[in-house]
């Protein structure tokens, strides 16, 4: 089943999305909002599939799909924990500075909770300040889970993952090193994340997906060229059943909160990258410098997945950046 948000007031308008995404249904006679069927989702759950079968099956009066018509599928969100998940990025980041990576990395999850209040839809425009503040795409995966009790275990983590999509976490670079010297987080350095056209039950992906993780490529191209295509599925420390474990260690979750995964990254990034942070590491220990500058303004991010037969699965994330004057 694949859903959507069509743009409508803060919360969007709830659509079930065909599997070709060609086309959608409302569905606002099952729950209004992405986050009300979740709130919901045991009671909702099989009305919105009726609705996706009868959509795939031709029997409903559908109307075309349109991305740039899309809000985020969930336009805001109680809780966004992001992590980072392959630690063979950060690995490669503290390489190229002549850091060591901690041991403990390897065994403890690093999550941060990012701005939830207005995540941005997958043609919404990249508005930043000024170039000077370091642009850059990140390319993740996520979960969407129902209400997660605290203390919850790896096993029964599986059964809260509802939704699934792909993320476009763009990070301000030159800002971050400021935040970081505070010990105090990112804030500035994050602004808006955008989301994929759709979110997916995870019977979308089909052998793609084993309960913890998605093994497909997950794309990324910058002005028409592909910067990376790694694995999603390959060189993932830590699963999403581990990064639920962890963040619900000491405080349940609420029904809606996003799970990401962090930069999807591959060791030796053979398969290209899903930053351009990483390239500029890759360059600095292979040259001694980068040469790869961020984004600018009028620069195109897009980011997308595909099934083993080629067909887009979450819809692509399509993005121009743009100078924002306050």
């Amino acid at each position: 089943m694949k859903l959507a948000s069509l743009k409508h007031e803060r919360d969007g308008h709830l659509i079930v999305v065909s599997k070709d995404l060609s086309k959608y249904v409302s569905a606002q006679e099952v729950a209004p909002t992405m986050q009300s069927a979740l709130d919901n989702w045991a009671e909702v759950e099989g009305a919105l599939r009726a609705i996706y079968d009868d959509l795939e099956a031709g029997k409903l009066n559908a109307s075309a799909f349109n991305p740039a018509a899309c809000a985020a599928p969930l336009p805001r969100s109680y809780h966004w924990v992001d992590g980072s998940a392959y630690v063979t990025h950060v690995e490669l980041v503290r390489k190229a500075r002549g850091a060591e990576l901690p041991e403990s990395f390897w065994s403890d999850p690093l999550v941060y909770m990012g701005a939830s209040d207005a995540f941005i839809g997958p043609c919404d425009d990249i508005d930043v300040e000024s170039e000077e503040w370091g642009i850059d795409f990140e390319a993740e995966v996520a979960v969407i889970t129902d209400d997660v009790p605290a203390g919850v275990s790896l096993e029964d983590a599986k059964g809260h993952i509802k939704l699934l999509a792909i993320l476009n976490d763009v990070s301000l670079r030159n800002l971050i090193p400021g935040e970081l010297a505070k010990q105090f987080g990112f804030y500035q350095s994050k602004p808006w994340t955008a989301f994929s056209p759709v979110f997916v039950t995870p019977d979308e992906l089909g052998d793609a997906w084993d309960g913890k993780k998605i093994s497909l490529p997950l794309h990324a191209t910058l002005n028409g060229t592909e910067v990376g295509k790694p694995n999603a599925g390959i060189d993932m420390t830590f699963d999403f059943t581990q990064l639920i474990k962890h963040v619900a260690k000491s405080r349940s979750l609420v029904a809606g909160t996003v799970i990401g995964s962090g930069t999807v990254s591959n060791r030796g990034s053979e398969e290209g990258s899903c930053c351009l942070a990483e390239v500029r590491c890759l360059e600095t220990i292979a040259d001694g410098k980068p040469s790869t500058p961020f984004m600018s303004f009028g620069d195109r991010v897009e980011i997308d997945m595909f099934d083993s037969n080629g067909n887009t699965i979450f819809g692509r994330i399509d993005q121009l950046v743009k100078q924002y004057t306050p």
